[in-house]
């Protein structure tokens, strides 16, 4: 039976390793990368290519056309990489869905036949370094993962597949990024972030509270902004977090996308990459201040709260998607953990709600989940 130690794969996707870069082949069910033996096949690659993706039992068999020795099945019992997979249709989204795993004890779980994954705590689970680069080809979370992107030359759809597959950075350290003086630049801990922003808001409240004849006034203008920020998060997350399908093909795009969101996929558990550097938020702010003072170009006091308003939802927002990650939550909180986690191991393409999923149900992208039940193994 297949094991939750190693990914599933569906037919097609072992069909796409049939090249010297990457070659799988299969015997039943079980999948193997027999990518590091071309070279050393007796016939020559070439044999073993034309066989790339594709079921070799018979061919293993037949005497007539080449006689294998234990040799051979040997090569295969150490270059397992997974096991084959039927997805079947979910019901919830019409997307693909779970397929049965055991897991210990003997049950049978769902598990996602992209991501290899039944539920948020397979997000935790140790990845085998060695492994994982051996068996998809993409990152060597051994080694400073930024030049690896800017270098590894992956075509759009590759990368794509590759860094919403989840990883898991042993003992829950952050995997190196720039590999030099740059690394602490590309980590933030949750905690600054209302260090430094909340005294900022305050004051710029405090100073415009001069240009209200009520406090009751600017607090509605406060609470606009807040509301404001809600559409904003949301837009910002489906539509340039995941830009993905309209990403340029090319390195420039695709290591743009890494560093903005792809790593924070990649390793969704990284607690040290959930919130924004404080360098990132003055970029992506700066315009939003210029926007406030244009439409609201008649009081300046008013812009200033309304912008504020906004300031305190992102701060919201990047605390509460710390919390969705590593803490435990209030019962009325637990829902919306599911909520997030699911965006990452089960469907990247909706859920992007990370406060509220109000505007997911608006737009059409709300991610419904459907968990098959746990039964026994007879």
């Amino acid at each position: 039976m297949p094991s939750r130690t190693l990914p599933s794969f569906t037919a097609a996707e072992v069909e796409k390793h049939n090249h010297e870069r990457s070659c799988y082949v299969t015997m039943g069910d079980t999948v193997y990368d027999v990518t590091d033996f071309l070279e050393s096949h007796p016939g020559g690659a070439g044999l073993v290519l034309e066989y790339g993706g594709k079921d070799i039992t018979a061919i293993l068999a037949d005497e007539i056309s080449h006689r294998h020795s234990q040799t051979a099945y040997d090569v295969l019992e150490d270059s397992v990489v997974g096991y084959l997979t039927t997805a079947e249709k979910a019901e919830a989204n019409g997307k693909s869905s779970g397929v049965e795993a055991t897991a210990s004890g003997g049950e049978k779980v769902a598990v996602h036949p992209r991501t290899g994954m039944s539920c948020e705590e397979d997000l935790s689970k140790d990845t085998d370094y060695n492994s994982d680069f051996k068996t998809h080809k993409f990152l060597d979370l051994n080694r400073p993962l930024l030049m690896q992107v800017w270098n590894g030359g992956f075509s759009k759809e590759f990368y794509l597949d590759q860094v919403h597959r989840p990883r898991h950075y042993k003992g829950g350290a952050s995997a190196p990024l720039f590999g030099n003086f740059l690394e602490p630049l590309s980590m933030t801990p949750w905690w600054v972030i209302p260090t430094l922003w909340i005294p900022c808001v305050a004051y710029l409240v405090h100073y415009s509270n001069v240009g209200f004849t009520s406090t009751y006034y600017q607090a509605s203008f406060f609470l606009f902004g807040f509301a404001v920020w809600s559409l904003i998060e949301y837009i910002l997350h489906r539509c340039l977090f995941h830009l993905d399908y309209y990403l340029p093909d090319n390195r420039v795009g695709i290591t743009l996308h890494f560093l903005l969101h792809g790593i924070h996929h990649y390793l969704p558990m990284d607690k040290y990459r959930l919130v924004m550097p404080p360098t990132l938020f003055v970029v992506l702010a700066a315009p939003f201040w210029k926007l406030a003072h244009t439409l609201f170009f008649h009081d300046w006091y008013v812009a200033a709260t309304i912008y504020c308003g906004g300031i305190f939802g992102y701060i919201c927002y990047d605390l509460t998607h710390y919390f969705l990650h590593h803490q435990n939550l209030p019962l009325w909180y637990k829902d919306l953990k599911k909520y997030h986690l699911a965006h990452h191991f089960l469907d990247y393409e909706l859920g992007f709600g990370v406060t509220s999923r109000f505007w997911d149900v608006i737009f059409g992208t709300e991610l419904k989940m459907s968990t098959p039940p746990v039964v026994k193994s007879k």
